[in-house]
């Protein structure tokens, strides 16, 4: 079986708009920008090295409050206990004190809004135990999503030399938070949470695009005097979704300035393109001993991609095969997969599928194609190569 490639440029008019997109010059030191939908990765900086994440890293701690709450462990309106241990947490607080029942609502309110470093503890005794046997099930949990450069060393991101988050683990983690748990992600947007009176200038969240109008609806800041100010934040204009990371910034003001900036940059450098159409035949595949001479290949799903804004040519595509693909072939059957190259964005793989069925030939055209091969080996050569047809658009 030989391998074949047909390389084609997709149709330009299709894509209508090709000057690379503007670089993002962050002057955070750590940061990361994910277009949800479509998984592309517009900006990285440092984005996997295991930072001190100060508060971003309570959105594990909420990850496993959803979990929890998932599977039954406990319910919005259960009520937890506060230990010593939890009231006496300085910092960012909800003021709970050893004699409050906060029902799981409250304390989510606390840990997203007020930043809550009390309300924290109390959940992580309750879910763990103990905070040190919670911080090893979040470093567990992590794990096992896929956040390789995470380790925990309590459930608040109070200074620990164990606390430690990329800025892709933490967009991973946000994105997580959006798409598996979308009933509880309007606790991210909410501007503030009152609890009891208490804490007046401890009520508002800190997220400063929240009351921007420029689609931002979460998730969560940070700060500590070893990671600088830094946010973990998402935007939804349309029907695109962005979530970025960025750490290290020196005041709250460079902070809100840069979350601005990169929101706007992302939602105008790029625009949504649809590049294939699902059932659209994108190449012919020869095809061997079949009723057939050739298989048209399609995409199984509309392939929407990002564009810089500017792009005025086409993109390149690149489909190949193991081939002549021997028949019978099934129709839907994956036989190729195609590779889109864009300026300035990571290449995309999109699988292709056999456009129609095709059976095998009857008896005497197998005879007569095994003959052939025979004797085209004999005389010293192999059958010949069949050709790749062009895309057709």
């Amino acid at each position: 079986m030989r391998r074949f490639a047909l390389i084609a440029a997709l149709a330009a008019a299709a894509l209508a708009l090709a000057l690379p997109a503007r670089a993002f010059d962050t002057r955070a030191s750590s940061a990361f920008v994910l277009d949800v939908a479509t998984g592309t990765v517009l900006l990285e900086k440092q984005a996997d090295v295991p930072l001190p994440p100060a508060s971003m890293s309570k959105l594990m701690t909420v990850n496993m409050m959803f979990e929890a709450l998932a599977d039954s462990r406990l319910g919005l309106e259960t009520r937890l206990g506060v230990s010593s241990r939890a009231a006496a947490m300085g910092g960012s607080t909800m003021f709970l004190n050893t004699s409050d029942r906060p029902t799981v609502d409250e304390l989510l309110q606390g840990i997203i809004v007020q930043s809550g470093n009390d309300a924290c503890v109390a959940v992580a005794e309750a879910l763990g135990g103990t905070e040190d046997a919670f911080a090893a099930m979040m470093t567990e949990r992590a794990s096992d999503l896929g956040m390789m450069n995470s380790s925990f060393g309590n459930s608040s991101g109070w200074p620990h030399p164990m606390q430690r988050m990329s800025m892709r683990d933490l967009a991973l983690l946000a994105k997580r938070l959006i798409v598996e748990f979308p009933q509880y992600y309007p606790y991210f947007s909410q501007t503030e949470f009152p609890f009891d009176g208490r804490a007046p200038d401890n009520r508002f969240n800190r997220n400063p695009l929240l009351k921007l109008g420029i689609g931002a609806d979460g998730l969560k800041t940070g700060h500590t005097s070893e990671a600088g100010y830094g946010l973990v934040g998402s935007a939804l204009q349309g029907k695109r979704r962005i979530v970025f990371v960025i750490s290290g910034l020196t005041s709250e003001k460079a902070r809100a300035e840069e979350a601005e900036a990169i929101v706007n940059w992302a939602f105008r450098q790029f625009a949504m393109k649809t590049a294939v159409k699902a059932g659209e035949r994108l190449a012919e595949a020869p095809v061997w001993l079949g009723q057939a001479a050739s298989v048209g290949l399609v995409a199984r799903e509309d392939v929407d991609l990002l564009i810089p804004a500017l792009q005025r040519d086409g993109l390149e595509a690149t489909i190949t095969w193991n081939g002549p693909i021997e028949a019978p072939i099934a129709e839907g059957q994956e036989l190729a997969q195609m590779v889109i190259t864009r300026k300035a964005l990571p290449e995309v793989t999109v699988p292709l599928y056999a456009e129609t069925g095709v059976g095998a030939a009857g008896f005497m055209p197998r005879f007569r194609a095994a003959a052939t091969k025979v004797l085209g080996m004999v005389q010293g050569g192999d059958a010949p190569a069949p050709v790749p047809m062009p895309v057709t658009n």
